[in-house]
């Protein structure tokens, strides 16, 4: 099938044909029709099927066609989505896909300031990408109007549940229209989303492409039995040895990604990270460096498994193995997208073994294991729980002194502390506690019960 036969209209064709894109894929192919005609949907589709287009182009033909160009523009279409990396590459591909027609879109996120975000909605746009606390935000500070809304998608729900949203989307269904189109997308279909997308859709359309255990077949899938502390040696000597043109490293926690970044810059490899603790400025920094190829590895927790979009992205490198099967997943669907082959390279320590048989039974795969590497495993025994949880504490919050924090200001030592409240005051001390200032002996009474004194200082 050609997009041309997808009853899109001309403007869009040649948007699409500039974006590179000659046929549709499956969600594509399946889902613009019926959303077309106005009906609800829900989407499993896993990373890199191409589901942005799937609603971007059938939602920006809809506004063209109920358009009344008298009037002010008002926001048709919301797109829901967990992230800010992901709500800006969707309003990038709105932007692309209706850059030859009048359809504007913009996106409000948090991590910066609300002042342009307000700016542009005043200003007016047909379709808003929003995360849900910005724009609970800013409808309850009566900045957005959502009664004209005729469709809503709610994209990676799976995602939005995992990082705790549920309650925030709720919230935001509250304030739409009863009557609209809704188009919901997942990767998974966890029972809290089966029951959202029950309440939420009308006779709906369902579409499911690529399961999340049918991992894409052209990316190249090995592992490396190796030592924790021996990853860092293994990751540069494979970045060394290979030389990527991009690679997408993940890891388990913040400290650990900003980690990795200092043991390459050691090397002189440069690298970027990107996390929670990031600013959006220097997370979009980051990603506009490797984007552009000015940096090669970029280093990432779980928050950009899914929203990344970047293309040819020639490796993953799973650094520490997630505990959730599906994340293994939507982390190597960074690479091997529109076709092109990737490779996806997974470390595994003693206590990343059990999450490693978790990912095959649900990939229903035997991944190839790289045998005769530099640093292979040395320590067969797993680490006890009780120090297993103190390092991984360790690894999530940094490590951190027991020493006491002393004052600077104060020159008194810990072993003299002690030693000078044990001793009592002795009489004189005491004597002298109790002998009137200067002041008071020149005349200035001491705010004192003796009444004695305050008669003797009047006459």
């Amino acid at each position: 099938m050609k997009f041309e036969e997808l009853q899109l209209q001309e403007d869009i064709l040649r948007a699409v044909k500039e974006e590179g894109y000659t046929e549709p894929s499956p969600i594509q192919e399946e889902a613009i029709p019926p959303v077309l005609l106005g009906r609800d949907l829900l989407g499993t589709a896993q990373t890199g099927t191409g589901k942005t287009a799937a609603f971007a182009l059938p939602i920006i033909q809809s506004i063209i066609n109920k358009r009344n160009n008298n009037k002010k523009r008002k926001i048709g279409a919301i797109i829901l989505t967990p992230t800010r990396e992901l709500a800006l590459q969707i309003s990038e591909s709105f932007e692309a896909y209706g850059k030859y027609t009048t359809v504007k879109c913009t996106a409000i996120f948090g991590g910066v300031s609300e002042k342009p975000q307000i700016s542009a909605v005043r200003n007016g746009v047909d379709v808003l990408v929003a995360t849900p606390g910005r724009l609970i935000d800013l409808l309850d500070r009566q900045e957005i109007d959502l009664r004209h809304i005729h469709t809503f998608v709610m994209d990676e729900a799976d995602r939005m549940l995992d990082m705790g949203f549920i309650h925030d989307v709720k919230r935001i269904i509250k304030w739409l229209p009863i009557e609209r189109q809704t188009l919901l997308f997942s990767a998974t279909m966890p029972p809290e989303i089966q029951k959202l997308s029950a309440k939420l859709l009308k006779n709906p359309v369902r579409i499911e492409v690529a399961p999340v255990s049918s991992t894409v077949d052209i990316i190249d899938q090995t592992v490396y039995f190796v030592d924790k502390a021996n990853k860092k040696l293994l990751l540069i000597d494979l970045l060394k040895k290979n030389k990527f043109s991009s690679v997408l490293v993940f890891t388990r926690t913040k400290h650990g990604a900003d980690r990795v970044v200092k043991d390459l810059k050691r090397v002189a490899m440069e690298a970027l990270a990107i996390h929670g603790n990031k600013s959006q400025g220097a997370r979009q920094t980051a990603l506009q460096a490797f984007k552009t190829g000015e940096i090669k590895v970029l280093v990432a927790t779980d928050i950009a498994a899914r929203g990344i979009d970047i293309d040819e992205l020639t490796c993953v490198v799973n650094y520490d193995l997630p505990n959730i099967s599906e994340t293994y997943v939507h982390r190597i669907g960074r690479t091997g997208r529109a076709g092109l082959g990737g490779r996806a390279i997974a470390f595994c320590d003693i206590d990343e073994k059990a999450y490693l048989k978790d990912i095959e039974k649900l990939i229903n795969k035997k991944i190839e294991v790289v045998e005769g590497h530099k640093y292979p495993m040395e320590i067969l025994e797993p680490v006890p729980k009780d120090i297993k949880k103190q390092l991984d504490r360790i690894e999530k919050h940094g490590l951190q002194s027991n020493k006491p924090k002393t004052n600077p200001k104060n020159k008194q030592t810990q072993k003299s502390r002690p030693t000078q409240k044990s001793k009592p005051q002795s009489r004189q001390a005491t004597a002298t506690a109790k002998k009137p200032s200067d002041t008071q002996a020149k005349g200035k009474p001491h705010r004192s019960t003796d009444k004695s004194a305050k008669r003797t200082t009047k006459r």
